[in-house]
Parts: structure tokens; sequence; C-alpha cells
């Protein structure tokens, strides 16, 4: 059959990959993901890439379905023959890499840190030839490897690479399918024109024509079923009409087909095919020892090859991956544990310790210790590697084979945790339940328990959680006190989270149960400082916890002993305690540890999370144009990572912007989830955003209902600022008594914190709700506190409410000063709702003030002006690249628009142009 034939009907397609390939050798990065049934024709597209890919550089990789549990397996496949340019990328990137491929020892690299080594190691080949990457049966790769080359697809933009993935629809399920939103291609099933020719064309002889017509409908186009259909079909029924019905899928047809060519094979034939179809890696001279431990002879492979179903040449090929399935179900179950005992037996344990335990492991007909053993080990290896889906399935099976019972509780326990860390809560969870099942002693069922409900907590942050972290806790008491301390923060960070949703006594319930904490170790840590602050907080009041909590949250600022670690494990709840006291400065430093760190190790899970309250920090700074480009990096990077999209810091943004009709859409989409999910801190915090929308275009009802809403609950970070908007809200509102009542709650809190921005805040409230001298004192106080934070927007707002307050006791000179000084303020922001207040309040000084034109697109995207900014700084590409993990190419091809854009042509000249 030739190529020709097999690609009768695909001149769409065709044009389209010639269209990519062009596009790539010509600098502009493209990916592109095939889709469609098994035998449709993705390989013979594949093949056609590469065979018309002149003057590329090729590199290939497959998915194989027993491979799947080998992480970095696919990865590997594809950057094998290009490891000799690894000395070229930046050094954690060249670690990253060594030790997930297993070339060096290290510790366990994050794994987009290697899917960013592998767009660096692409970029550079690249650089020297343009690089077609091609890989088929995608949906067999290892996870690990499907995540990082999904990764590197999404970064693909100048450098000359074509990446094309070929998936099997329906594996796995579109939720779980890492290449999805890429750009695909689905490949349907032939005309019936062509159908009927590709049929006729490998079909010799007479051929009915019912039979052509019952064919052709039982393909459905399907090309690998129109060529392997007839040869179920003898010379009599191909000519007489006459053919028994099948009516199961195509696909199944198929693998029928190829099974009953199998099994009319010679048994050591068969005994072959199985034991190529178990060796994933096509090694044939390992292949000849096992079938020399089998006693197979030489004439098996001749007799295989000749029925069209493999071949043997350098490597083992199979003439379709469904001919390697086929082969391995036909089998009993007991001819392949033999097989895989002799797969064992001749695989080098020094060179390839991983593939001969997961060959003992399939050979086991019953638990076997010493199997079990030898998974363990895999698992750490995989785990060193940064391979935990891989360190997962192999406990999972370890699990299996353990026969003492309190030995398996806890291996099913460490294949629960790496099941969990992998993304896999329901795999976590039912391991769980075998776990249960064994012997376990107290100390291990408390970590169970805190184990299950982390799962839980990661998949839904309700109220059902903290009870669940209470037990653990104090299961865990006796025998490990710093790790229950650390489960009673988890249980309080828990209830906050749930907030107003919770049924089970709300936060104050689990704080008072924390108090029975154990002591925790000497000296003291920062979270026992937390969980100290915390407790305080939510039993004793804020006005008698904020003191704790404040030089808790300042002790992960010392930059001392791990403060990183610390950092990256537990902002998200440390970050909304600071903006609980108002400490600006501790949110800016934890922030920039945060982020600074994650890029550092390439921490992209936990990037976005840090990238988030950074941006808010910025918000709360009037600095709208850096906190959108941190909002817009985390969201590529939520996409590219797969992980669910952060919104807190674009509600906050666009809040704050006053952009009515988009801010209260996003808002109320994130109420609707939040209630939905049973995040009742969420609500709070929304109700709050639309109280600052509403304040800022004058709709001061609307904000005064949000405001109120906002309060019904106490939430950490959010009911204080929300008794800010309630306060302004009231007093433009005619509501004095709601503002009045907020005001007192607010001198508590605000008193007890002490920092700068509570007492500024607390002091622009009061002038609100004051007169006379006394307001005129409180609006200065407000000002001058409020100028010595980071907060400028809030000063910005300081200055607009007094010149408002001006201009209504007729001193108009003082308002147009301090209305000026707002607007500008405001404007300079981007706070553009607040900022037309200011302009509204001048005119009505008698000062002429032009609205602001329409603004044309900024000059620069948000990723252009990060870019350019870097580079001002001195940054080189390479240094640019790993920061905001995209390849060098990438950034000098944003460089040489940010040179056009600017009409500039040296780095020299960047800081200048921006500044102007």
């Amino acid at each position: 059959m030739s190529s020709g034939d097999l690609l009768r009907g695909r001149r769409s397609e065709c044009a389209s990959l010639d269209r990519l390939t062009s596009d790539a050798m010509s600098g502009r990065g493209r990916v592109l993901v095939l889709r469609g049934e098994a035998g449709i024709g993705k390989s013979a597209l594949v093949e056609y890439v590469v065979r018309s890919a002149a003057g590329c550089r090729i590199a290939r990789a497959v998915g194989v379905e027993s491979q799947m549990e080998l992480a970095f397996a696919g990865l590997h496949q594809l950057c094998a023959p290009m490891l000799g340019h690894l000395d070229r990328l930046p050094g954690p990137q060249q670690d990253a890499l060594s030790v997930a491929f297993g070339l060096s020892a290290g510790s366990p690299p994050d794994r987009f840190l290697v899917g960013l080594a592998v767009l660096g190691l692409l970029a550079e080949v690249a650089e020297e030839q343009p690089l077609i990457c091609v890989v088929d049966d995608a949906q067999w790769l290892d996870q690990v490897s499907a995540q990082m080359l999904s990764f590197v697809a999404r970064r693909l933009l100048a450098e000359r690479v074509l990446l094309v993935v070929a998936v099997r629809t329906s594996t796995p399920a579109p939720c779980d399918d890492p290449f999805a939103g890429l750009p695909e291609l689905m490949i349907g099933g032939l005309r019936d024109s062509d159908a009927r020719a590709l049929l006729r064309s490998a079909v010799p002889g007479r051929l009915d024509e019912h039979i052509t017509d019952r064919i052709v409908s039982e393909a459905r186009g399907n090309p690998l079923a129109l060529l392997e259909l007839p040869r179920g079909l003898s010379a009599a029924e191909l000519a007489g009409g006459f053919i028994r019905p099948d009516t199961g899928p195509v696909a199944n047809q198929i693998e029928q087909g190829f099974l009953r060519r199998i099994e009319s094979l010679p048994d050591a034939a068969q005994r072959l095919l199985l034991a190529a179809a178990a060796e994933p890696m096509g090694d044939l001279s390992l292949l000849r020892r096992v079938a020399e431990q089998l006693d197979i002879g030489a004439d098996a492979a001749r007799v295989a090859e000749s029925a069209g179903l493999v071949e043997f040449g350098a490597r083992v090929r199979f003439r379709h991956p469904l001919v390697r399935s086929a082969a391995y179900r036909a089998a009993e179950a007991g001819r392949r544990r033999d097989v895989h005992r002799a797969l064992a037996a001749a695989t080098d344990p020094v060179s390839d310790p991983d593939r001969r335990a997961w060959h003992h492991a399939n050979a086991a007909a019953c638990p076997d210790e010493e199997v079990a053993a030898e998974l363990e080990r895999s698992a750490d290896r995989a785990q060193a590697r940064g391979g935990i889906a891989a360190a997962a399935a192999f406990l999972r099976r370890a699990t299996e084979l353990t026969p003492d019972l309190g030995r398996r509780g806890v291996r099913a326990m460490a294949a629960a945790q790496a099941a969990f860390e992998a993304g896999t809560p329901d795999t976590a969870l039912e391991l769980l339940a075998a776990a249960e099942m064994g012997r376990l002693d107290d100390l291990q069922r408390g970590r169970l328990a805190r184990l299950r409900a982390q799962i839980v907590f990661a998949r839904k942050r309700s109220g059902e959680v903290y009870p669940l972290l209470l037990e653990a806790a104090g299961q865990l008491a006796p025998y490990l006190p710093g790790q229950a301390r650390e489960a009673y923060v988890e249980a309080i960070g828990s209830a906050v989270f749930a907030g107003r949703l919770d049924v089970h006594g709300g936060v104050r319930a689990a704080a008072e149960a924390a108090r029975a904490a154990p002591s925790g170790p000497q000296p003291p840590r920062r979270i026992d400082g937390l969980l100290d602050g915390l407790t305080a907080r939510f039993v004793d009041g804020h006005d008698q916890g904020a003191a704790l909590l404040i030089t808790a949250l300042r002790s992960f600022r010392d930059e001392s002993g791990g403060n990183e670690d610390d950092i990256m494990r537990w902002l998200w709840l440390a970050w909304p305690a600071g903006l609980d006291v108002w400490d600006d400065e501790t949110m800016f430093h934890l922030t920039d540890i945060a982020v600074r760190t994650a890029r550092e190790i390439g921490a992209l899970n936990f990037l976005p999370l840090a990238l988030t309250y950074r941006a808010a920090v910025h918000v709360h700074a009037g600095e709208f144009d850096a906190a959108s480009v941190l909002v817009e990096e985390a969201t590529a990077l939520t996409k590219a990572t797969g992980n669910s999209t952060l919104g807190y810091a674009e509600a906050l943004l666009i809040a704050w912007r006053g952009e009515d009709s988009r801010a209260a859409t996003l808002i109320e989409s994130g109420l609707e989830r939040a209630t939905a999910w049973g995040e009742g801190r969420a609500i709070g915090s929304s109700q709050h955003l639309l109280a600052v929308l509403y304040n800022g275009l004058g709709r001061y009802q609307a904000a005064l209902a949000s405001a109120e809403q906002a309060i019904e609950y106490d939430d950490l970070g959010v009911y204080d600022a929300s008794l800010i908007e309630l306060v302004e809200a009231g007093v433009r509102g005619d509501a004095r008594d709601s503002a009045a009542a907020a005001m007192r709650r607010l001198e508590l809190r605000a008193e007890a914190s002490g920092t700068d921005w509570a007492l500024g805040a607390l002091a622009r409230s009061r002038a609100l709700l004051s007169g006379g001298d006394a307001a005129d004192l409180l609006y200065r106080e407000a000002i001058e506190r409020l100028t010595r934070t980071r907060v400028v927007v809030h000063l910005a707002r300081a200055h607009l409410v007094y010149g408002e307050w001006l201009r209504r006791e007729n001193r108009r000179i003082d308002a147009r000063e301090h209305l000026r000084t707002a607007h500008e303020m405001l404007r300079r922001c981007g706070a553009g709702a607040f900022a037309e207040r200011a302009r509204r309040e001048l005119l009505a000084t008698g000062e002429s003030v032009r609205r602001r034109a329409a603004q044309a697109p900024d000059v620069l995207t948000a990723q252009e002006a990060q870019i350019a900014r870097l580079a001002g700084d001195g940054r080189t590409n390479s240094e640019i690249g790993a920061e905001l993990f995209i390849s060098s190419r990438t950034v000098e091809w944003h460089l040489r628009k940010v040179f056009t854009k600017l009409g500039i042509t040296s780095r020299r000249e960047l800081r200048a142009a921006l500044d102007s």
C-alpha cells in the first residue's frame, strides 16, 4: 500500500500541515493536535509531516499503553536525541531535566521547570535547523510527559518549531485531557468516493458491489477499517455478496480482525507477539533474550512479520497500536505473567530497575513482599525525579502485592499522598479507604485523617472540611505535636474560607478547638505564631488578637531559617491575615519573596497564587498596569498548567478601575461560583468589591447595600475594608446611622492594628462623620498617615473625600488643591470612576477640567511592557525567559516589536523610552 493511498481524500488536512510547517520554518512556532478514532489516519498524517519537512530536523515519540506509569518516558523519547544541547540551557533548567531523565541525582524538580527546560531545549535545537516534533498515540503518554508537552505547546511563539500531537478521541475524558484548548484538527472519515477507491485498491480480484456497500457503510470512512475488514472475508464472500453481520464499533471490529489474524498464527509466533507487546521500548536485543528464555525459535519472527502484523528492524514496530493491544489482550493471564517474568529477568537491574520492577509486578499472581519492596524503591526513584504520578502508580501496585496488613496500610497511605500530589484526588481517596482496612496505629490513623481532610479541602473549600482537620489534629497531638498544630492552622483556614456558608459552628468554633493544641517545638516556628495569632483573633476578638497576628506575620518576613518554604506553604492564609491587620509592609514583602522564590525554583503550581496576591498589592499601591501584567501572567500559567483560574486580583482590579458592566458581571459570576462551591469568604469579598465599584461610580445606595451584605460575617481580610466602604456610602447616601454604627466597629479594630494604613483609614472615616475643625484635622491626619504607606490608591481617595468636603464648606481654593491631586493620582493609577468623581467636583469649584479622551490601546501589550522593563533593568534574554517561562527566542521576538513600537534601536534606550 503506497503512502499516497493512505492519504487518499486528505488533501485539505495535508495543506493545513504544509502551512504549519512553512510557518515554523520561518520562525513562527506552531502546534496542532490531530484528533480522531483509531485507524482514522492520524498516523498517516504524522508520517506525511515527517516526509514533507525537507531541511528540518525530526524528533518523535510514541505513547505506549504499558509505559504510562513510567515518569517522563514519553518526554525522554522525544528529547533523548537532542540532549547534546543540554549544556546550552540555564543551570537550573539543565539540572531539572537531568534529574527528571535520571542522568544525575538531585532534589525532585518542579515538573513545570522541566517543561521550561524542554521548551528551551527545543528552541536551542531549532536555532540550528527548523525542528518538527511529532507525537503519536499521545493518549498513552505518561501523565507528566503529556502535561509537559501541553505546557510547551502553549508557549511556542517565535521558535522554529512545529509540534504535532496525535490523540485518539474519547481517551482520556475531556476534563482530563492535557491537550484541550490547543489548536486542533478533527480527522473525520473519508467521503464515500474516496472510501470506495481505497477499498478497491486494497482488495485484489473481484469485489461484489453489495459487499462494497456493506464494508464502506460499516467502516464509516475509517481507512484502517477499509483495509482490515476485508481481510476477515474469504474470496467467495468478497465476490459473492455473503457476509456475516457485525455491528460493533469500528475500532472494535478492527481489533477483532487483528485478533483473528493473531490467533491463526502458530503458538510460538503468538507468544513472540505477546512479548513484543509487553515490551514498550521496541528493544530487539531484549526481545531476543526473552525469546530464548521462552524457547521461541527464530521462525516465529518470520511468521509474524510475513503476516503483516509487525516489523523486526532496528526496533520492533507493530503495524498499528491496535495490533499491540490485540496481541496482549488475546493472551491468557498465566501466559502474560510468564512473558513479564521473562522480560524482568532479561532487563538490566542497574540501567533500568524501574522497568524491571514493573515487569516483576505484572508477573506476580499473588502478594509478594520482595516485589512490593522493589516497587517501593522504584517509587522513591520516580519521586526523586519529580515523577509523582509514576510514584503513585508504583506505590499503588506495591500496596496490592503487600502480604502484611500493617505494611499494606502504610504503603496505601504513601500511595494516596502521591496520588493527591499528582492531582488525582479520587484515586487518593480510594487508596485511603484501602489503608483503613490495614492495621494502622493511632498515629497513622491521625495522619490518614489529616490527608483525607486536605484532599477534601483541595477539592472544595467548604465547611465540611474543618471538623475532619480538628479530628486529625486531636489524633496527632499525643505523638506529633508540631503536625497537630499545623492541622489546627489548616482547620482554622478551612473555616475562614467556608465563612458564612459553614454549618459546623464557624471559624470561632474551630479556633476554640485549637486552644487545645499542644505546645509546639522549641524554638517556636513561624506557623506556631500564626496559630496563636489566629486563635486569639477569632476567640478573643480582633482587638485582642491583632498584635499577636502582626508579630507572627512579620516573622515570615525574616529571611533566615527557610522563610521561603514557609511562605510558599502558608501564603494562602498568611496574606489574607496580613490584609486583616492592615499590614501593607508585610503584604508587600510576603508576595515579593513568594513570587521571587517561585520563579527561581520554577514552582509553576504555586506561582499563580503568588502572582495573584502580588497583583493585589500593586492595586492597593495604585500600580494598576503592573497588576494587570501579573493577572495576565497568572491566567496564562493556570491555563498552561491546567489549574483553576484565580479570579480575585482581576475582580479587584476592575472594581477599582470602575469598569461598571464588566466588573459587575465578573463579580456576580464570582458570587454564583462561591455559593455553589461553599466558599463563604468569597461571597463577602465579592460584596466588598461591589461596594468599591459603586462608591467609585457614585451609586451610594448600591454601595451601601453591598457593604452591609459584606459585613454580615466577619470574613478575614474583608470585614474591615467593607466597614470603610460602608461609612463612605452611608454618609454620601443619607444613611448616617448605618455609617456611625460601622464607624464604632471600625475604631476598635483599626486602633488594635495600629498601622498607618489602619489609622489613616480610620481618620478618613471619622472625618466623613465629623464637621468643622475636627473634620479638617482628621482629613489631614488621614493624608499624613497614608502618605507613609504603600497604599497610594487609598491616599488618593483621602484627597478626594477631603476635597469634596472642602468644596461643601465653600473653601474652593483649598478644595481645588486636593481635588487636583486626587484627580491626577487616580487618573494616573487608572481608577477611572473615582477620577471622574474628582473631575466632577473640580468642575463644581469652577475649575475647567477636560474629560480625558478615550485612550487608544496601549502602545505595548502587558507582556511586551513586562519584557521591556526587565530588559531595561539589564536582564539578558535567557534570564527574562527563565523568569517569565518563555524561550529566549520569544523574548527576542517581543523585544523587536517593542523597539519598533517605541522607535528605538537598542536596549540602552529602553529605560528612557519607558519612563517617557
